[in-house]
């Protein structure tokens, strides 16, 4: 998660003046903080996350501690497919992110029946991705979520309306298990090619090939 700092420089006529800077990470919100405080002019240091919860130095540091135990700094490629002759959906999800000073990528997929058509496969595997993180602990973070489906983001992200009976249900689903788990999403278009990955493991799922690997990243 990223954080914005905000403080008063105390001048040297005991004037103080409002700073805030951008957003950050969480380690170099705190070497700033640390560098801050040394100067020994700054009063009123805060730290806010993009929900805008704020904390002090100390606080800070405790809660990145806390923090650095749980998955985090989490990147989701979601994608699904759909064979009208066989009535499946194929979901498939690629999950990295961050546990202490490791890197993880977890590779999942799962078939699904009595789909509509490939846009609702999209949502399927949007909401089985959604799952993997409930599973995994992931709680009061920002995520980045990415996809080829446009239509799929631009309709979570409130940006398209959603027509569709079956879709709208979907929307529901995830809108309240986004709600359960207190995520910040963020909505990333991609290209097919850039999300390969999540689009062969749906083809595996259609397939019978049930993947579900967590690999530590060197």
């Amino acid at each position: 998660m990223n954080y914005r700092l905000e403080w008063k420089y105390k001048l040297k006529s005991n004037e103080k003046v409002q700073f805030s800077s951008e957003l950050v990470p969480g380690e170099t919100a705190i070497q700033i903080g640390e560098e801050l405080e040394a100067t020994g002019k700054v009063t009123e240091l805060y730290f806010y996350d993009e929900k805008g919860t704020s904390w002090i130095l100390k606080e800070m540091k405790k809660l990145l501690t806390e923090i650095e135990e749980e998955p985090h700094d989490i990147t989701i490629y979601f994608d699904g497919g759909y064979q009208k002759e066989s009535n499946l959906a194929g979901l498939g999800a690629v999950i990295f992110f961050k546990q202490g000073k490791k890197k993880y990528r977890i590779r999942a997929n799962e078939r699904l029946e009595q789909l509509e058509n490939n846009n609702e496969a999209e949502y399927a595997a949007f909401y089985y991705a959604l799952n993997i993180l409930e599973d995994l602990g992931v709680q009061h973070l920002s995520c980045e979520f990415k996809g080829d489906s446009q239509g799929v983001l631009k309709q979570l992200d409130g940006d398209w309306p959603c027509y569709e009976e079956a879709l709208n249900r979907w929307l529901d689903r995830i809108e309240e298990k986004m709600k359960t788990l207190d995520l910040t999403p963020k909505y990333t278009v991609i290209s097919r090619k850039d999300n390969k990955e999540a689009d062969r493991l749906a083809t595996q799922a259609l397939e019978g090939k049930e993947i579900f690997a967590k690999t530590l990243i060197l």
